[in-house]
Order: structure tokens, then sequence, then C-alpha cells
């Protein structure tokens, strides 16, 4: 009994922040570490093993780690060439700029909406924003010329032409900071996305298809089995209430900018709880929520999921994946994948036999689970439609009692008054012949 009451899949809060306490939202691609501990915990480590890693001896061969360790740091030698040509040396010179002109561009920034991203590429024509198109122009060239880097390189890239740019925009609030970045953002990976997306120095694409063929093994899983509190299908329901966030979930394979795959997956997020709420249960809570997230990643099966997720990680804006609206969707979507990834009998309250013979296809109990429960619920409908029907046949025998009583009513008044009418009558002539009879008899005397 208390399997069958519990509710959703549950992760606490707990579970979704960093492992190291700071606050934010964590992620299983990063072992459970925001971003920004992520990327210090690796670069710590990669200063590590460059400082205490093996030299090659004169003497000694050259062994295949060894070759790796000379390889990687021809590659840290391309990153920083890379990183002089942006900014002429190993961190961004500090130029100064006109106190006038400047306060005049940021005014104008201040000035553009949120979302606005053709006002902000109109203003980034004009001549006082000249400095901030040139570095963006020139990051983007030599991003394209290096484009054969290993990916994680060029995510480093990327993460720290985020941090170089924003202090460009440093006189403004927090939120206009982040809204501008947003469009740089916007900006540099609608280009670079052919680049860098699904990239060769990675094995994105076989964890893609890994990831299909796994969700497709699962189409039998039901939302019963995963404690979804799925909507009351007896209410008049035109299509299925999770469609709206099936389709924005695989919308997210078209956009280009990580901000507006982001997007995607918050409006996924937003639809999902609105097609809880539909249900005749208890509010949605977060178990409800993982729970239905899951469900509708089984039955959407997104085009390059695992690509997708990735490209998000590795170049959207660290504020976005860290904390906020997004931050929650986004760990959440990750925990999915990985409940996905490694789900089993018992995660479904099923035996080790029962999952096996569902994954071989020998069992499908959740046909035949929908096909009882259809018909139970079709029973309940006829039931409750017979219902409606006689207390329509009841209220209409009373309305017809009602209208007959009132035409006897009628009826017995017009017999009551046709009977008055003649006694009267039958007085008048009464009266008239015993008037004849007095005239006579006075007349023969």
């Amino acid at each position: 009994m208390a399997a069958e009451q519990q509710r959703g899949i549950r992760v606490t809060q707990a579970e979704l922040l960093c492992k190291d306490a700071c606050g934010y939202y964590g992620n299983p691609a990063w072992q459970g570490f925001c971003s920004k501990c992520w990327r210090e915990r690796t670069r710590k480590e990669e200063a590590v093993r460059q400082e205490t890693g093996p030299h090659n001896d004169a003497g000694s061969p050259l062994t295949f780690s060894k070759f790796e360790e000379k390889k990687n740091m021809e590659k840290g030698r391309k990153v920083n060439t890379m990183r002089r040509l942006f900014w002429g040396g190993p961190s961004p010179p500090k130029r100064p700029e006109s106190s006038e002109g400047q306060a005049a561009t940021l005014k104008a920034y201040q000035s553009i909406e949120p979302g606005d991203f053709t006002s902000f590429l109109k203003l980034l024509r004009n001549p006082s924003s000249q400095r901030l198109q040139s570095r963006c122009t020139a990051f983007l060239n030599t991003m394209e010329a290096y484009h054969g880097l290993p990916v994680q390189k060029q995510s480093d890239l990327v993460q720290d032409f985020y941090q170089n740019i924003a202090v460009h925009f440093s006189s403004l609030s927090e939120v206009q900071v982040s809204q501008m970045m947003e469009h740089i953002e916007k900006l540099i990976m609608t280009r670079l996305h052919k680049w860098v997306f699904c990239h060769d120095s990675c094995d994105d694409e076989v964890k893609d298809l890994a990831l299909q063929r796994r969700i497709r093994s699962l189409n039998w899983v039901t939302p019963h089995m995963l404690r979804v509190p799925f909507p009351d299908e007896r209410a008049e329901v035109v299509s299925d209430p999770f469609l709206p966030a099936i389709t924005a979930i695989i919308e997210m394979d078209a956009k280009r900018a990580p901000q507006d795959k982001l997007t995607c997956i918050c409006k996924c997020s937003q639809n999902v709880f609105q097609a809880l709420s539909t249900s005749n249960s208890e509010p949605a809570n977060a178990d409800d929520f993982l729970s239905g997230l899951i469900y509708v990643v089984l039955k959407a099966n997104p085009p390059r999921l695992h690509s997708n997720m990735q490209y998000v990680i590795r170049f959207g804006l660290p504020h976005s994946l860290m904390a906020g609206e997004s931050g929650y969707y986004f760990t959440n979507l990750c925990c999915a994948v990985a409940f996905i990834e490694k789900l089993d009998g018992p995660a479904l309250n099923l035996s080790p036999e029962e999952f096996e013979g569902y994954m071989q296809g020998r069992r499908a109990p959740s046909k035949r689970g929908s096909e009882r429960q259809n018909m139970a619920r079709e029973t309940q409908d006829q039931l409750e439609d017979l219902k409606g029907r006689q207390e329509k046949v009841d209220q209409g025998m009373n309305a017809l009692k009602e209208q007959l009583q009132h035409w006897v009513q009628s009826v017995q008044a017009q017999i009551d008054e046709a009977d008055d009418v003649k006694d009267q009558s039958v007085l008048l002539l009464e009266g008239k012949e015993s008037n004849n009879n007095t005239c006579l008899t006075e007349t023969e005397c």
C-alpha cells in the first residue's frame, strides 16, 4: 500500500544542489557540481597534472602516455595563442574609453527590452559599439579558423570570452548584464553552432543513438508505473494533455543558441505542470513534476537529446544553468535522463523477471492495464450518463405532472363556469314561465 500511495520519483532539493554547497544547482554531467565549481576543479587538476607529470628524458623511450601529455601541451599552447589573438596577451587589456561615449552606449543598451535580439543587433552596428563588435567578430573568426580543436577546449574559450566580455557591461545592473550576455551568447553561438555542435572530437553522436535505443526499448512504460498523477480521462480532453510538453522538447533540436534550447526546456516543463494541474488528485509537487518529465521524455524520444544537453552545458551561460527557473528545469531534465539510463525493475515496482519480460516483449501489461482502465472508465461514464438521463426523465415527468394538474384544474374551472351559466339560464327560463302563467290567470279573471 505504501508503494501505491507514493507519488512521483522522489528527489530532494539537496540532491539537486551543487556538492560543494555553493547554493547553485549541480548537474550529473559535472558529477553533481555546478558549472563554476566543476571548471575550477578541472583546471586545478589539470594544473597539478602538468606540474607533477613525468618529463621525458633524452635517453628514455617515448611512451604512449608521454606522447598524450606532449600532445595536450601543444594543444594548450594553441589555446594560449588564440587568447593572445583575441586580447593581445594572457589577459584582456584595459583600454581607456571616452566616458561620455561609453555612458551613451550603455544607456542605449539599457533601453533594449528583454529578448529583443533584433534591437541588440541594430545597436551593435552603431559606431558607438565598434569596440564590442570588433571583439565579437575577431572571436568568431578565430574560433572558425581553429574549429578543429577538441570541443572541451573550445568550450573553455567560449566561457572565457563570456567572462571577459561581461566586463564591458559592468556598470549595468546584474539583471541587465544577464540580459546583455544572453544576446551575446545568441550572437556567438548561432554562428558557431555548425562547428561545435556534436563535434568530431567527442562521442556525442554514439551516445545519442544509444539513448534513443534505450528510450525506444522502454515504450511500454505507463504513467501508472512512474506514479504520474495522470489527468482524469473522464473529463472532455481533445488530445493528450502532455502533447504540448512533448512538442516543446522536440523543438529544442531546431534551435541553435543555448538560451533558445533552454527556453524550449522551460516551456516543456511549464506544460508538464499545466498537464498535471488538470488531474483530480492533489496539486502537483516537485516529485510529480519529475515523474511527468520522465514520462514526456519517454513519449517524445527527442532527437539528439544527449548532444543538445551537452551543447547547453558546454556553451551556455553559467548563470542560466546554476540558478533560476531555467537552471531548475534543466537540472531536472538531466536527472530524468539519468533515471532513464539506469531504469530497472525496482524503480517501477516490478520484479527483475517482470522487467526483463517487458524489455524482451514477452509481456505487455501496459496495453492490458490500459484496456482494463478504459473499460472501467467507459463503464463509469455510461453509468453517469444513465444517471444523468434518469434525472432528466424524472424532471420531465414532474413537469408533465404539474402541467397535467394545471390542465385538469383549468378544465374543471371551465366545467364549473359552464354549470353556473346553465343554472343561470334555467333560472331565467323558470322566471319567464312564471310570469307568463301570472298574465294568463289575470286575463281569465
